[in-house]
């Protein structure tokens, strides 16, 4: 049951991201430095958490490196990718593209971690895809990407199934919430110099929508969902990636409800088709 609600808690914050970036992003604000004004106010919040209220210890040797790594592929690479994926594939696409994760991480793992991929995993996986692609048929109907929008689709995918993956490998003493601290902090200092270089941040107006989107992706987003995501990660890699089948799905709803975006005969069929999935691997 802790895990379940751990993958419940994950899902439904994690994918208030997107509404919370379209919200954010009205009136052609930089995408770039919204993300990274995000990563450095939450990585600031954090560090003053661990190092200045729970006198936590710094990293050590190693450490120091797994950080680094972790933090470029999470956030620094991934995020950067995904959103100049954006601008040359449609909505449809781009929300297809996010169940691409769970089966990379599944087949990753299973190259670099040695570890058996069961008859139920593989059962959800194909549940999981078919959930997504039905529920986002209706968006493809004039959907389109162009090569270099799938390439930078595709990579940030990667990026995120990777670090995933390494994350897993890792052999971590730290505290989680440290953890969560230092990787967001690397992946900020990492995304600053992409930043400046492709996006006139002199433009930002900050708005009263704009600071409270900025504030809702640190707080319930990059701070509490990640920390959802790691305990996740801590416990089993493949089991804790089929909760990214739920983000698209959840995303709908929330669009729905928040923005009026339709919910169709396919979203309902894509969330039960997602929900089989999830049950079937997540079963003992």
């Amino acid at each position: 049951m802790k895990n379940f609600l751990l993958g419940l808690g994950f899902a439904t914050l994690w994918a208030s991201a997107s509404v919370a970036n379209k919200f954010g992003l009205e009136g052609n604000q930089p995408p770039l430095w919204m993300t990274n004004l995000r990563f450095m106010i939450a990585a600031i919040l954090l560090l003053l958490i661990v190092h200045g209220i729970q006198r936590a210890a710094f990293p050590k040797g190693n450490e120091w490196k797994a950080l680094l790594i972790y933090g470029l592929l999470n956030n620094t690479l991934y995020m950067s990718l995904f959103i100049y994926g954006l601008k040359g594939a449609s909505a449809g696409i781009s929300t297809l593209t996010l169940a691409i994760n769970p089966v990379l991480i599944s087949i990753l793992s299973s190259i670099f971690l040695k570890k058996e991929i069961s008859k139920n995993t593989w059962i959800g996986l194909v549940l999981g895809v078919l959930g997504i692609s039905v529920a986002t048929f209706p968006l493809l109907q004039n959907a389109y990407i162009s090569l270099e929008g799938m390439l930078f689709l595709g990579a940030s995918m990667l990026c995120y199934s990777i670090g995933t993956v390494y994350y897993t490998s890792q052999t971590w003493t730290l505290p989680k919430l440290s953890i969560n601290a230092w990787q967001i902090f690397f992946g900020a200092m990492g995304m600053l110099p992409i930043t400046f270089l492709f996006n006139d941040i002199s433009t930002t107006v900050y708005s009263t929508q704009f600071c409270l989107s900025v504030l809702w992706l640190v707080i319930i987003v990059t701070i509490i969902a990640v920390q959802f995501w790691l305990n996740l990660l801590s416990i089993d890699a493949v089991k804790a990636s089929f909760w990214l089948f739920t983000c698209p799905i959840l995303g709908f709803i929330y669009a729905n409800i928040f923005v009026g975006e339709p919910i169709t005969v396919f979203t309902i069929t894509g969330i039960v088709l997602v929900i089989s999935g999830l049950y079937i691997n997540q079963k003992t």
